[in-house]
């Protein structure tokens, strides 16, 4: 996995390895150019047997017979390639049949086989057998395959590159639509505004007019349940029945008392009469409101002993109020304004049996399922709109309707546009290879979480059984080197750690055939690793020179 891995970010190199392999074998490159023991055909040059030796850090120069004895002559261990002799040396394996690799010279001899033709333990007994063949094999079908992916992979990259160009186009052609389209949106907008205004003009002012003729009527009815009530105390308080309401007889109800002493006096009696010692009925009106909400007529039922006589003027002083609060609801409560069916008429009391008069009404105007303690005689109800009014009310509410679904398009026609301007501005790479990865999401699941990533989106984290998402940071930018800029994605301004940073994820991104997460991790806390693989990073597998294998 780690050759295959590493092989999809630098695939030119692995090609060139591979081709160099292929031709070591076909060509028969077996037999190794002679040189000092540790010594890479690259520096063959700098050691030669008729000359003497010049350390190749230019420190001194000694005699060749003095290079690999054992002993450290130059300071940068040079004279000793092929021995453990120098501290900071190194040793070359030439690998015939596989990569040439360098160890350190402290490895040489030390019983453990590290180069895989065996040449570094050449005098410390260890039995080493010569594995460069089959590492080689090995690593020739690797970077074959690699070398298939990419090929693969290129060719996709060439498929997403044309669909990428042709979804540019048809967006591009799209938003144009929309945004032609957009001015006739408006239009219609304006129009219908004016027509809803003109229709709901003429609307308002039969409306006002409904409800000042319901409050005119309310005012009315009021004024003939208090000329009633007036005229049921003043018989009530008149027992000599002469048609008067005198000073004693208004004496009968302490509950009068004007400073509230308990007793009536006749001072106080002839006051609440307006200073005369008795009134007829049309009198009795103007001094009515001065008692009207203390009085307890006489026929009300009697109270239990402990319900003193001021809860009893409460209760009667809040039942009249609550009356008039019934008589003064808001029209629009009782009829709303654009739902004026008869179900919204007032509600029935159906134990009144004095109310046998409003059987025709019932048909109109059904009772609440739940009738309140106070509810509203047919009277009292504010009667439907008159047809005229109705149907400018109608009128209106259409005008509101096709208005509202205009705006409603206008809104739809926006939001299109605003998404399309916002797809079209991001960067999805020279030849917008990743467009396909827009508005696409992919998992990967482990042991305990679901990794969502969505690319140019966000990125999340969800225990696998059960809990609640946690953000792993939003789109940020392309954050590869200068030299490959499109090979690494930036989420920042995840969730907040606990007494910790904001969560961030970056993503890797390789070359594959597929579209999928590999891999992810948290190398750091709160920092997430993921690596993708996405065909778009798959780079042309290139044109190859026949090389030689400076090694043989």
């Amino acid at each position: 996995m780690y050759l295959l891995q590493t092989g999809m970010q630098h695939n030119v190199n692995w090609l060139q390895a591979l081709l160099v392999l292929s031709l070591s074998v076909t060509l028969g490159w077996t037999v190794e150019v002679q040189r000092p023991r540790g010594v890479p055909l690259t520096k063959r040059q700098f050691y030669d047997e008729a000359k003497p030796f010049t350390c190749l850090d230019g420190s001194r120069t000694i005699p060749f017979d003095r290079v690999n004895d054992d002993y450290c002559d130059c300071k940068d261990g040079s004279d000793e390639p092929g021995t453990a002799a120098c501290p900071n040396g190194s040793f070359h394996c030439t690998n015939a049949g596989y990569r040439p690799t360098f160890i350190p010279s402290s490895r040489i001899n030390d019983g453990i086989c590290d180069c895989c033709d065996g040449t570094d333990e050449y005098n410390s007994g260890a039995s080493c057998q010569n594995t460069c063949k089959e590492l080689g094999r090995k690593e020739r079908e690797a970077l074959q395959k690699l070398a298939e992916i990419t090929k693969e992979g290129f060719l996709l990259k060439q498929q997403l590159i044309e669909e990428a160009k042709k979804g540019q186009q048809e967006k591009q052609s799209r938003l144009s639509e929309l945004q032609d389209s957009r001015k006739g949106h408006e239009d219609k907008v304006e129009a219908l505004r004016t027509v809803k205004e003109t229709a709901e003009q003429p609307e308002k002012e039969a409306k006002e007019r409904h409800l000042k003729a319901w409050e005119e009527h309310k005012a009315a009815l009021r004024l003939e349940k208090e000329k009633a009530k007036m005229a049921e105390v003043f018989l009530e308080l008149d027992d000599n029945a002469d048609g008067f309401v005198d000073v004693s007889e208004l004496q009968t109800h302490q509950e009068l008392d004007p400073d509230g002493d308990g007793t009536l006096t006749d001072t106080e009696a002839q006051g609440l009469l307006g200073g005369a010692h008795k009134v007829d009925s049309t009198e009795f009106m103007n001094m009515w409101s001065n008692m009207k909400e203390k009085y307890v007529s006489e026929s009300q039922p009697p109270t239990p002993s402990s319900y003193d006589s001021s809860h009893d003027e409460q209760k009667d002083s809040t039942s009249d109020k609550d009356q008039e609060r019934d008589l003064d609801k808001d029209p629009d409560s009782v009829y709303p304004e654009d739902d004026l069916d008869e179900d919204a008429a007032g509600e029935d009391d159906e134990d009144d049996d004095d109310d046998d008069d409003r059987d025709d009404d019932d048909d109109k105007v059904p009772p609440a399922p739940q009738p309140s303690d106070h509810s509203d005689s047919p009277e009292e109800v504010m009667a439907p709109y008159d047809a005229e009014t109705q149907a400018l009310i109608d009128a209106a509410q259409k005008a509101r309707d096709e208005f509202e679904a205009a705006e409603r398009s206008l809104r739809e026609v926006d939001d299109q546009i605003k998404a399309l301007e916002k797809e079209i501005s991001f960067d999805f790479g020279p030849s917008s290879e990743f467009a396909y990865l827009y508005s696409q999401c992919y998992e990967l699941t482990t042991n305990e979480y679901i990794y969502r990533l969505c690319p140019f989106n966000r990125v999340s984290q969800k225990p696998k059984y059960g809990g609640s998402e946690t953000s792993l940071g939003s789109w940020g930018s392309w954050s590869g080197p200068e030299d490959n800029k499109y090979s690494v994605m930036k989420y920042e301004h995840g969730m907040g750690c606990w007494q910790g940073p904001n969560r961030s994820t970056t993503v890797k991104l390789t070359c594959g055939k597929e579209t999928a997460v590999v891999s992810t991790s948290e190398p750091s806390r709160c920092e997430y690793l993921m690596e993708f693989t996405t065909p778009a990073v798959c780079l042309e597998p290139p044109n190859i020179d026949t090389q030689v294998h400076d090694e043989f």
